[in-house]
């Protein structure tokens, strides 16, 4: 049987792979398109209410559909990398396998924070509405559990755009670029590693989460974090266009 050999089982992991991703992603937009916003025009009750019934279940999926997509991500690359194929040395010289060297670097922290800080932080959410629902004393800790966890799950939808196109983008969109010179392959990798670490470092609040400050503006709303993620994603699909040019014969 096809699906008990090496391709077989690569194939089910890229299946698994987008559907879990699906799952996480749909789940993220869901939390700032919708829940969000719908939770902020709720009385105070039903809010709570909604977070006992609602948001932790979705929290359920969320986390471990977050966890799948990042394991299964990682069985591909062991499953499909070595050589000069596949996911070789070669590949990631490519415009190609640097979006994709993105979208791992970036999927990576978007997964550290819904387990190390978005999870635990809706725990103090979700147990304060309980608490009060109740008949219980508000926790004075939940109001800031609440921006945290909203400060990094906007980060992760500022990062959801780009991880899709270094996803999509390796089959279907970047194979059209001419391969990279090795000078403009490390500034695009430096560039990369410096936006991702200052924006987390931004979402875990290392620069203030006090809403309304410069730099949290695009955690404050879900439209500046849509602005933002397109923003982003605009930038790298403009760097290749810039730096890398079309590849020959296309």
């Amino acid at each position: 049987m096809v699906f008990f050999t090496k391709g077989g089982f690569l194939g089910a992991m890229r299946m698994s792979h987008v559907i879990f991703a699906v799952m996480w992603m749909g789940l993220l937009w869901f939390f700032n398109f919708i829940q969000v916003p719908a939770y902020a025009e709720m009385e105070a009750g039903a809010r709570n209410n909604a977070f006992d019934k609602l948001t932790w279940r979705a929290l359920w999926w969320f986390r471990w559909a977050a966890m799948a997509t990042w394991v299964s991500g990682l069985l591909i690359l062991a499953i499909a990398g070595g050589g000069d194929e596949g996911y070789g040395s070669l590949f990631w010289k490519t415009p190609a396998g640097g979006m994709l060297a993105v979208a791992i670097v970036f999927s990576t922290i978007m997964a550290a924070n819904v387990w190390m800080i978005i999870w635990p932080n809706q725990q103090i959410v979700i147990a304060n509405a309980r608490a009060v629902s109740a008949g219980g004393e508000a926790n004075p800790e939940a109001p800031k559990a609440a921006r945290r966890a909203a400060m990094a799950s906007r980060q992760n939808l500022i990062f959801s755009l780009t991880v899709i196109l270094g996803m999509v983008g390796t089959s279907h969109f970047f194979g059209r670029f001419d391969q990279m010179g090795g000078g403009s392959r490390a500034i695009f990798y430096i560039i990369a590693i410096a936006i991702a670490v200052a924006l987390e470092l931004n979402a875990v609040g290392k620069f203030g989460t006090e809403a309304g400050k410069p730099n949290t503006k695009m955690y404050d709303t879900h439209t500046m974090a849509l602005y933002y993620a397109l923003g982003l994603m605009v930038f790298f699909w403009l760097f290749f266009e810039i730096v890398a040019g079309k590849a020959p014969g296309l």
